[in-house]
């Protein structure tokens, strides 16, 4: 942002911490009022329909509009912030709602299954990267973000893995567009199945990839679905920190230099994971009133609502389209091997 032109007698103004914050709050009115102003619509539809709910018409409603419309430049960084940090928030916030017990029941319950998904993503991954003819750093990003959380464990591995621009875009479109599809298929194919709410919210927490699809597709089945989907997706996600770390020592002992000291933890570790594991330790020990939960559920759904609508502002499928079939393979064929592979383990451990 330019500095305001200041006359040339005035002293110099050192800036603070407190207006650059302030600066970059007034920089997300913009964008954040244009989630905030379409969430509202899709709140109103998903109490309209309630088969395809808040969430899944945010998501579909901002794609849409996205579709016609291309956000203006003052428009990113609140759109960026919702479906990012607002999204965080609004876990958090529905960790209130859980009593860290079941967080940590639901979360061992569901660590086989977890663990095979990630071994058949990077195998599945490895080899039809290679039938494919696909290049092996774009392989493992799409192996990495189909395993562990989408978009948010590329962006984790990528200084480790140090793609090329085009190969981080390939991963993340495809990504991406197998996280739509997931929105409205997983749910039809669960009642297809007669998954239970267990069943489903593991498979959904175990097969699809990034967090904000797993939620809307799991609450879309039913709220108990969603509580379980997100717990298991919160576990999956911890598992960016051991993936990265041993994924940048091999490099650094494949390449027989230091790359491991390179990781940053500060921007691996999934920080909201935390203070969802605080919030439902808070639930756990009495602190939350239970007046308060049904209030929280609701601030914690519209403001899910609100992210997911900004993540389909931020999708150019004009740009995913213009990233070729093959990578989309890739990443079709891995999801599909790790959705075949959750529900194989859950049928042989008699979970769904």
């Amino acid at each position: 942002m330019p500095s305001p032109a200041i006359a040339p007698s005035a002293p110099a103004v050192r800036s603070t911490g407190r207006d650059d914050g302030g600066a970059a709050a007034a920089s997300r009115l913009p964008g954040l009022a244009v989630a905030v102003g379409l969430a509202l619509r899709a709140w109103l539809a998903g109490r309209a329909l309630p088969l395809l709910g808040g969430a899944v018409c945010g998501i579909l409603l901002g794609v849409l509009v996205r579709s016609r419309w291309t956000p203006a430049p003052h428009h990113a960084p609140g759109i960026a912030f919702a479906s990012r940090g607002l999204l965080q928030a609004s876990v958090v916030v529905l960790g209130f709602g859980l009593d860290l017990g079941q967080v940590a029941r639901t979360g061992l319950h569901s660590l086989p299954v977890t663990l095979v998904t990630l071994a058949v993503s990077f195998a599945t991954a490895w080899w039809l990267g290679r039938a494919l003819r696909i290049p092996a750093r774009l392989g493992l990003l799409v192996g990495i973000g189909t395993a562990i959380c989408g978009g948010s464990a590329i962006a984790a591995a990528a200084p480790i893995v140090r793609p090329d621009e085009y190969e981080t875009a390939y991963a993340i479109s495809a990504i991406f567009l197998f996280n739509l599809v997931a929105v409205l298929l997983f749910p039809l194919l669960g009642h297809a199945l007669h998954l239970s709410d267990a069943g489903f919210g593991t498979w959904a927490g175990t097969a699809i990839n990034d967090t904000s699809s797993v939620v809307a597709a799991g609450y879309a089945y039913s709220r108990d679905a969603g509580d379980i989907a997100t717990v298991v997706k919160l576990t999956r996600a911890t598992l960016i920190v051991p993936v990265c770390i041993a994924l940048a020592a091999l490099l650094a002992w494949r390449q027989r230099r230091a790359g491991a000291g390179n990781v940053d933890l500060r921007r691996i570790v999934p920080w909201f994971v935390l203070w969802f594991l605080v919030a439902a330790g808070a639930r756990g020990a009495g602190l939350v009133p239970a007046a308060m939960l049904p209030w929280l559920h609701e601030i914690a759904a519209f403001a899910m609502v609100v992210a997911l609508t900004a993540i389909g502002l931020s999708a150019d499928l004009r740009r995913m389209a213009a990233t070729g079939a093959r990578p989309l393979l890739l990443g079709l064929g891995v999801w599909v091997a790790v959705a075949a592979s959750s529900l194989l383990v859950q049928a042989v451990l008699a979970q769904t």
